[in-house]
């Protein structure tokens, strides 16, 4: 047994289990690949600037979970948290908004870390697909993306989540409602921490998911009695084209996520059959990131939806995917021809798109069926010297347990025919 084991919070993908994240991760970026977003893949470390200033000093990711280090050359670096500031850096670094077609509309997949206390859906590496549409203010790209990821998680047949939504206001509204927000927890019996966060981002603390805190927060003002009319009449709009493309929603006024960078339409997809890490994905309206991080203003709206979760909302609800077998076809070869020629077979299949293995190593005829076993292959092709000396190879379905004898130079047509 190796001395070596996966860091504390991590996990390792393996066979046959990451099949299903492989599954969740295109079944999530399929709808996006058919609505205009094109991939987009960042380092996997960024400036701790970046996030301090996109994510937020005040949040917990930038003051208590980022892993963050310096380099050899002085230069102060973070494994990313989150997607979305990563990606509208590399936006307006590649000057994607002077393209002349905006919005930017982009969608990326892959590995972030938070340094948390580790527990059932919440890792210190854990795994995202998100969507980002850079550079216009229009309530159908929130739409549009709310009802895309509703569509992802049906296809993958889940059907007991369901989708918050909220509106955080914006530059003109906000203000006021945070000094009444601020007022109000000044008054309440509040650690010295969270307290200095109110002052800060207060907000945040609508977000704290201590019960005596949640408790004392019951009667706190609520953003949507603050909305300016421009924000009310933006939120309706999305609220409207949600409705009429038959997706459910929730009105949840107290939803606030967990980023400083949200403006207006703000949603979370949640799963009660995760226990209290019920959120599976989330996102929202972040207008004013772009100027935040140096760039021009560039209104624009993303999610990002846990892979994880995902999964273990698929296992909460039973739901078994469809996944495709790794192998089709299985060749066992008895003796240095058969092994000669069943290469050649398996090379051939792969090469017209048949997933084929082979019994690799000096097994014998049981030892090589039993691998054909575990392989899940529908086909298995077995020949010997006799069978060679014939021209044929023996086709042996794993299925009803037909065997029947193919010709050499047939087989691969005979497979291709079965398996279409």
């Amino acid at each position: 047994m190796s001395t070596f084991k996966a860091p504390k919070g991590t996990y390792d993908l393996i066979p046959p289990d990451s099949a299903k994240y492989l599954a969740v991760r295109e079944a999530i970026a399929a709808p996006l690949r058919n609505s205009g977003y094109g991939y987009i893949e960042t380092p996997g470390f960024e400036s701790v600037e970046l996030f301090a200033r996109g994510v937020g000093e005040s949040t917990d990711i930038v003051t208590k979970e980022m892993y963050a280090f310096e380099t050899k050359g002085g230069d102060r670096l973070a494994l990313r948290p989150e997607g979305t500031a990563s990606v509208l850096r590399a936006a307006l670094e590649a000057n994607l908004h002077k393209l002349g077609n905006l919005p930017v509309k982009l969608w990326y997949s892959g590995s972030y870390y938070r340094y948390e206390r580790p527990q059932k859906g919440r890792y210190r590496h854990f795994s995202q697909v998100g969507a980002e549409a850079i550079g216009a203010e229009d309530p159908a790209l929130d739409a549009e993306l709310i009802i895309l990821a509703d569509q992802a998680y049906r296809s993958l047949g889940l059907r007991e989540f369901r989708i918050l939504l909220n509106s955080l206001g914006d530059k003109e509204c906000r203000p006021v409602y945070r000094a009444a927000l601020q007022d109000f927890l000044r008054g309440l019996d509040l650690d010295e921490e969270t307290l200095r966060r109110a002052e800060i981002n207060p907000l945040r603390v609508l977000d704290d998911k201590r019960d005596d805190v949640q408790k004392q927060l019951a009667g706190a003002p609520l953003l949507r009695d603050y909305l300016c009319d421009a924000c009310k009449a933006y939120h309706e709009e999305v609220r409207g084209l949600i409705t009429a493309a038959g997706v459910s929603y929730e009105d949840d006024p107290k939803l606030v996520r967990g980023l400083d960078y949200y403006t207006r339409t703000t949603f979370e997809f949640v799963h009660d059959g995760l226990g209290s890490q019920s959120a599976v994905g989330g996102g929202g309206r972040y207008d004013g990131l772009s100027e935040m991080i140096g760039g021009p203003a560039l209104p624009s709206v993303g999610w990002a939806l846990g892979v994880d979760r995902t999964v273990l909302a698929l296992e909460a609800e039973g739901v078994s995917l469809q996944l495709p077998s790794a192998t089709s076809v299985f060749a066992v070869p008895l003796g240095e021809e058969a092994r000669r020629v069943l290469f050649g077979v398996v090379t051939e299949l792969r090469r017209n798109g048949v997933a084929a293995d082979f019994s690799y190593g000096a097994k014998g005829l049981k030892g090589a069926m039993k691998n054909a076993n575990r392989s899940g292959a529908r086909y298995t092709v077995v020949a010997g010297e006799r069978d060679l000396s014939e021209g044929v190879v023996q086709l042996k379905d794993m299925e009803s347990g037909e065997q029947v004898a193919v010709g050499v130079n047939e087989i691969v047509a005979e497979l291709e025919s079965r398996l279409s």
